[in-house]
């Protein structure tokens, strides 16, 4: 493999978390030792002092510990004793709103990249008795611990059949979904921090599976630093959210808070008609999550 960009690099970023993910021994990440096997020409060239960067950049001495701390911890276990080594604490808003009966598609904005989804696993697993789904594309899309409940989607290449079967099998099945439906992370915009255009998938599946929508407003930011390094990258003219990597380090950078989650009330999935296409549709859900905090 030779590396050809930022993308290839992110591809090995992910990968730390893959390597070990069949096996029954703890995951442990080593940037340096997967660098080297994926790509030895590179990575013999690499200095050392690169790694240690890389490493310092993904926080992997701390996410090795918790990987190691917490390893017989899965889906919503492991969510709960994610948060409780943070010190983070998470508060309900207009729980009232969710109907004692059905099944639903609860779609939340995307600021954080990792907690958030995190949170929603703790607060609704517990909710549902670990009967949930949450589609993930962001740092958390292939931490083996949470792999009961989320759905790695993958968009392209050859499993892309296969990650529709399993998000199909999973809007069948009587598991609450939760969906980020701008799919990356929020961004500063015009001066405000809040997501890109939300994609019109989560409509298209709710109208066919017949599953109300249920808006989630979820209270937080990342550091300006995040935000910022994203503008540079933008200016600089480059593509991929090379950001990304930064993820792990909001996280830890999140200890000690406290996360608000705004629920509202169903949206019909009759609403969605032939009077909006499917895109506006998305967006139409999209401001009635943002009216939530107004």
């Amino acid at each position: 493999m030779k590396l050809k960009g930022v993308k290839e690099i992110y591809a090995i970023f992910v990968s730390l978390f893959m390597d070990k993910m069949e096996k029954e021994e703890p995951i442990q990440i080593d940037i340096e030792k997967v660098i080297k096997k994926k790509a030895p020409e590179v990575g013999k060239k690499i200095p050392g002092f690169v790694y240690r960067f890389l490493e310092k950049t993904i926080c992997q001495e701390q996410m090795n510990y918790i990987l190691r701390e917490y390893a017989d911890c899965k889906g919503v276990d492991f969510a709960d004793a994610l948060l409780s080594e943070l010190n983070v604490k998470v508060k309900l808003e207009g729980e009232e709103n969710i109907p004692a009966e059905g099944k639903f598609t609860f779609a939340s904005n995307h600021p954080l990249g990792g907690l958030d989804g995190v949170s929603l696993v703790s607060v609704f697993g517990k909710k549902y008795n670990s009967h949930i789904k949450v589609q993930v594309n962001d740092l958390l899309m292939n931490v083996a611990p949470l792999a009961p409940v989320f759905l790695p989607i993958n968009k392209h290449g050859r499993q892309a059949k296969d990650a529709a079967d399993v998000l199909k099998n999973a809007y069948e099945s009587d598991d609450q979904m939760f969906v980020f439906p701008a799919g990356l992370v929020s961004r500063r915009q015009k001066g405000r921090i809040c997501d890109l255009e939300w994609k019109k998938a989560f409509i298209s599946k709710t109208i066919q599976f017949q599953r109300d929508v249920i808006p989630i407003y979820f209270e937080g930011l990342n550091s300006s630093f995040f935000y910022r390094f994203a503008r540079i990258r933008r200016k600089l003219g480059l593509k991929f959210n090379i950001e990304m990597i930064y993820l792990p380090s909001e996280m830890f950078k999140s200890k000690n808070k406290t996360f608000v989650i705004h629920i509202g009330k169903p949206i019909p999935w009759q609403t969605f008609d032939k009077s909006k296409s499917l895109f506006e549709w998305a967006q139409f859900v999209k401001d009635k999550v943002y009216e939530l905090k107004k």
